[in-house]
């Protein structure tokens, strides 16, 4: 059986009748089922009218998501999602402070079905600070490393250690780390602001970047020492530019390079990966001359091949900056593509490479951009969803689910 004519999709999408339209992107133009992927939304429910965490179907043929969520899990403010597939595992920040209708930071566990993707409540602990913004876990699955951001200046924020059981079980927290904040900007720097801790590709080491401080901090991994795991490395920081605001890291595939945004001049700065420290080799300017305070980098993920880095810059800015990666890693700016909404906190390339979802968190909405995989490029816009407050996207690498 052939596929719709593109035309009457067009006509179906455009104009309201998304039922229709989703019975036809169930099928290929081969007339088989086309694959299907499950996608997370972490959102925040403090305002925007979002209820938690969605959990969505994606046509990975079409690059459709369904409008009906296979699942809503009431749960306050999970702004940041991290899964633990080898034991069936989800944790979602709970990016809870003072003024919130639940003034305490938490992460939540949930059990996932094998074979539904469905989530069940498992466990829920305290992180000993305010506002986590971001998860990570040990490789060897048996603690996760939380982001306290902590917006205000007393306490400011912290980087906690929260162990898990065999069966995934959260425990309390038996390590905190602090630093000392900069103080070069004046209402942002008052205080350590730790916005991600993110592990070195052998799991050594630990990467943590302090908006507060203007420096990564490195702690080397140790399970062995079980009720502190963690201890500062040699060097123990990398010191960035001053007013910077390191916020999100990530590592090239082959463990060479690593590149960070910073938040508060606006920039992308890349590393080589070296001993288990970084060296600092570039640093790129989002702003170009122009006004910083219009630009504000946040998400920063590489292609599933590692050719190219994406980069969202919110602000007044709104859109995703591409950047070719060159053969000594250098970075080679080739797109800047609007986000089609306003601030792009986070995104997401599907599995196949082909499509992009961002997190548009302000205007409330996911949208699903074409990509091409051999120039990295980001295309045509294929949908525009609405969703209260999205803050993370994260795909269970499952087809068929």
């Amino acid at each position: 059986m052939a596929g719709p004519p593109r035309g009457l999709l067009f006509h179906l999408l455009h104009h309201g009748r998304l039922g229709l339209a989703a019975a036809f992107l169930a099928f290929s133009t081969s007339g088989a089922a086309a694959p299907m992927h499950q996608l997370l939304i972490g959102s925040y429910t403090s305002e925007g009218g979002s209820e938690g965490i969605y959990r969505m179907q994606f046509d990975a043929e079409r690059g459709y998501i369904e409008p009906q969520p296979l699942q809503v899990v009431r749960t306050q403010n999970p702004s940041w999602l991290t899964l633990d597939l080898n034991r069936n595992r989800l944790y979602a920040a709970n990016e809870n402070g003072p003024e919130q209708p639940d003034p305490v930071g938490r992460v939540s566990a949930f059990i996932m079905a094998p074979a539904s993707g469905q989530l069940s409540p498992l466990a829920q602990q305290i992180t000993v600070g305010d506002e986590p913004t971001h998860l990570s876990q040990s490789r060897d699955g048996r603690y996760l490393f939380v982001s306290n951001y902590g917006s205000n200046a007393n306490p400011g924020g912290s980087l906690a250690v929260m162990p898990t059981a065999k069966d995934g079980t959260l425990l309390p927290v038996t390590q905190i780390a602090t630093h000392k904040a900069s103080e070069k900007h004046p209402e942002r720097q008052q205080s350590a602001h730790v916005h991600s801790a993110v592990l070195s590709p052998n799991g050594k080491r630990l990467f943590v970047s302090d908006l507060g401080a203007d420096k990564i901090f490195v702690y080397r991994y140790d399970p062995a020492k079980a009720e502190r795991p963690l201890s500062p490395a040699a060097p123990a920081f990398i010191s960035l530019p001053d007013g910077s605001g390191p916020r999100h890291l990530t590592f090239s595939p082959d463990g060479s390079q690593a590149y960070a945004t910073l938040e508060l001049s606006a920039q992308v700065a890349r590393f080589d990966h070296v001993d288990g420290s970084l060296v600092q080799r570039q640093l790129v300017d989002l702003a170009e001359g122009g006004d910083i305070a219009a630009h504000s980098p946040g998400a920063v993920h590489l292609s599933p091949d590692g050719r190219f880095l994406y980069v969202s810059d919110r602000a007044e800015t709104n859109r995703i900056i591409v950047y070719a990666i060159e053969e000594n890693g250098s970075l080679r700016e080739i797109q800047q593509r609007a986000s089609e909404g306003r601030e792009p906190r986070e995104f997401a390339i599907d599995p196949s490479g082909r499509f992009m979802i961002i997190a548009n968190q302000k205007s409330d909405q996911l949208v699903v951009l074409q990509r091409d995989p051999d120039s990295g490029l980001l295309g045509d816009t294929l949908q525009t969803l609405p969703i209260g407050r999205p803050s993370d996207v994260k795909f269970i690498d499952r087809a068929g689910r």
